[in-house]
């Protein structure tokens, strides 16, 4: 079984897997109910949750019912506890670049966020765009959401440059990436190419570095003043577990 859901979401490519799995979901949830872990972002509960990853896999990470992975429950707790980004009563303008399905139809139906959508191949978006060069006015979102797109970038600097552009001041942004932190500096090597090679040193082939500690720092130069948020020291073990989440775990939340 595992084996079978390793091919599944390691070989299908990633816009056709958000369809097929609009399908899948429904199944997966049904034949994994149970009471031992629970997606907070839809409250269902499971006996287990799906094993993940690209090379090395993890175990019980993936939501039968959301396909939402460790970030992606963190980030909701983390927003739902922590911030008024579902409870404020003035419209917030939210940039949300490759939309995660987790969240999308979620953060679409909220009728307090002027929502839209980015990349520049994901089926879920409204605007294809380049990250380096976006087509949006300065200071337009109180709201930017970019995780997990910053390591397949090779300008991430420009990116960065980008995204502080486009957030309005006062404007937060939240911008998970894969991290190590036991090193203190990234790592990336563009001379490395054979892809099984890159995905064994940087986690999955498309990935051009592994962000170190000074990912931080690298966005307070471009002028963000950021909150290292270790959610997961602020609620309790049981939960941690509960919720299938990656204990240490830094959310990178940004402000302008």
């Amino acid at each position: 079984m595992k084996k079978i859901f390793k091919f599944i979401l390691n070989t299908i490519p990633r816009p056709l897997l958000i369809r097929l799995s609009y399908l899948a979901r429904p199944i997966l949830a049904f034949v994994l109910r149970g009471t031992t872990f629970t997606d907070p972002i839809d409250g269902k509960s499971f006996r287990q949750f799906l094993p993940y990853g690209y090379g090395t896999q993890r175990n019980n990470v993936l939501s039968p019912s959301t396909l939402s992975l460790e970030r992606h429950r963190l980030l909701w707790l983390y927003l739902q506890n922590e911030t008024d980004f579902f409870t404020a009563k003035e419209k917030k303008k939210v940039l949300h670049f490759a939309p995660e399905q987790a969240f999308y139809q979620l953060f679409r139906n909220q009728k307090n966020l002027d929502y839209t959508t980015t990349d520049l191949f994901s089926p879920l978006a409204d605007v294809k765009a380049d990250i380096c060069n976006l087509p949006f006015e300065d200071n337009s979102y109180d709201v930017i959401l970019c995780n997990h797109v910053l390591e397949h970038i090779p300008d991430d600097i420009k990116a960065m440059q980008e995204l502080y552009r486009v957030l309005k001041p006062g404007g937060m942004g939240i911008f998970q990436i894969p991290q190590e932190l036991s090193r203190a500096t990234t790592f990336s090597d563009d001379s490395i190419t054979d892809q099984k090679e890159r995905a064994k040193i940087f986690g999955q082939y498309d990935h051009v570095r592994i962000y170190g500690r000074d990912y931080f720092d690298q966005l307070r130069s471009i002028g963000f003043k950021v909150v290292e948020e270790d959610y997961t020291a602020k609620i309790t073990p049981e939960l941690v577990e509960k919720y299938c989440l990656a204990k240490g775990e830094i959310i990178p939340v940004c402000f302008k």
